[in-house]
């Protein structure tokens, strides 16, 4: 079972984002923690359909990787996710998992009449996002849909690391500084779920 399940949700394997996570997760394997790293563009992933097979039972009837992946997040006792920013908001491979749990919103809010009481420590989740503007409201979309794609999953917003002007593959590199606290932010994560 992981301690961290780390979700990459950048189309480009050496993205901004990317490096950004594994720095984090190289941080929290450091401080001692097993982290399961899921890559979003390698999956077979369904967009929603909206077909509310899900409506029975609250699991989603489409057959592919979604699955294997919301059971690593459900093992875990902390979630690492990371974006690049579109159009201000998360990518596409990401908005895909995001909306696929649209079936554990219904389990949770129509399928069970009497919701289980929120867990007194629910599971920490650590946000990183790359966008290529300085735009002032750039994050604040990602920040409002990460906020409910985790509370859907018991999980809240421990810690968002979001980064403007890194567009092009390799940016970041020159910003040694958000590196480190990408990697002391995996390190204190996993002091969290080590504890």
């Amino acid at each position: 079972m992981p301690d961290i399940v780390a979700i990459y949700g950048s189309p480009r394997r050496r993205g901004n984002t990317a490096t950004l996570l594994r720095e984090a997760v190289r941080g929290a394997t450091e401080a001692g923690a097993a982290v399961e790293e899921i890559v979003l563009r390698d999956l077979k992933l369904s967009p929603c359909l909206e077909i509310y097979g899900c409506k029975n039972d609250g699991r989603c009837v489409i057959q592919d990787d979604f699955h294997a992946v919301l059971g690593s997040i459900d093992r875990a006792l902390a979630v690492m996710l990371a974006s690049p920013i579109f159009f201000y908001t998360v990518s596409a491979h990401t908005k895909i998992l995001m909306d696929r749990c649209q079936s554990r919103w219904v389990k949770k809010y129509w399928i069970d009449p009497q919701p289980s009481p929120r867990p007194e420590a629910p599971r920490k989740g650590l946000f990183i996002a790359a966008g290529a503007t300085r735009g002032r409201r750039l994050f604040e979309g990602p920040l409002l849909t990460v906020r409910y794609f985790f509370d859907v999953l018991d999980t809240e917003l421990w810690r968002a690391l979001c980064y403007r002007q890194l567009d092009h593959e390799g940016d970041v590199l020159k910003h040694p500084d958000f590196l480190e606290e990408a990697h002391r932010a995996g390190r204190e994560l996993a002091a969290l779920v080590r504890q």
